[in-house]
């Protein structure tokens, strides 16, 4: 169980009676349980502000213990909540104050776990879903800035007005990259993102008369059938395609 900070002049980076670590220490630690991470996603942690490992007068960084629980216990919640920096942010500063804060209630849905791991047939728990801004989108999905660049002139990646992200756009950029490896260019995956959208617009469709309802669970049993409506769309669009490239081979 990760120890939490229990002040505020203290972030859990003092060392805790074991050795320091280098960063290429840590990273071989956490990977244990995350694969995925990388000596630039700790960094990028580090300069957020959620880990403050101290420097040796060469500069060098040296990670505590503590410092290695917190930065897993910062992965966990991307991972396992798909949270966004700011709300772990405010969730660690309510720990260290000595609160018992709940994780947002939008998070914790099994749908939006299963998306975080970027699954197939898994969609957003709702429109209240959390936000990223464009550099933390760059750093979780470990995409270029050309790259989203690119994708946003294309319309698969859109910003919001303010310029933030819907927290499916890390899984959408960490896609279109993994695509992008075998040749596909953004030009070509245009057909997807116009097929994804007659998809939403049918399920719109069909939950819009429970939407307008003036009783809530109404509206929130439509909420429930979007979800379930979009996730049995994204199977049967997964299956059709495996059919059809069976048929070709054949």
């Amino acid at each position: 169980m990760l120890q939490t900070p229990s002040g505020g002049a203290d972030t859990g980076t003092a060392p805790a009676g074991g050795r320091s670590m280098s960063i290429g220490t840590v990273l071989n630690v956490l990977r244990d349980e995350f694969p995925e991470v990388t000596i630039s996603k700790i960094r990028f942690l580090e300069s957020e502000g959620l880990v403050e490992p101290r420097r040796t007068p060469s500069g060098y960084r040296k990670f505590s213990q503590e410092d290695v629980e917190r930065l897993g216990h910062i992965l966990r919640m991307q991972r396992d909540h798909y949270l966004p920096l700011k709300v772990i942010r405010e969730h660690l500063e309510a720990l260290a104050r000595g609160e018992t804060p709940q994780l947002p209630a939008v998070a914790q849905g099994a749908g939006q776990r299963e998306l975080a791991g970027g699954g197939a047939g898994t969609v957003p728990d709702g429109p209240t879903a959390a936000r990223v801004g464009r550099a933390e989108l760059l750093a979780t999905a470990e995409v270029s800035e050309a790259e989203l660049a690119e994708w946003e002139s294309y319309g698969l990646i859109v910003p919001a007005e303010d310029g933030g992200y819907g927290i499916e756009a890390v899984t959408v950029a960490r896609l279109l990259a993994e695509l992008g490896r075998f040749g596909l260019e953004s030009r070509h995956l245009r057909i997807m993102k116009a097929a994804a959208e007659r998809e939403a617009g049918l399920v719109e469709q069909v939950v819009a008369p429970l939407r307008l309802h003036r009783n809530p669970q109404t509206r929130a049993h439509a909420e429930a059938n979007a979800r379930e409506l979009a996730t049995l769309s994204v199977r049967l669009h997964a299956a059709l395609v495996q059919s059809a490239l069976r048929v070709r081979t054949t």
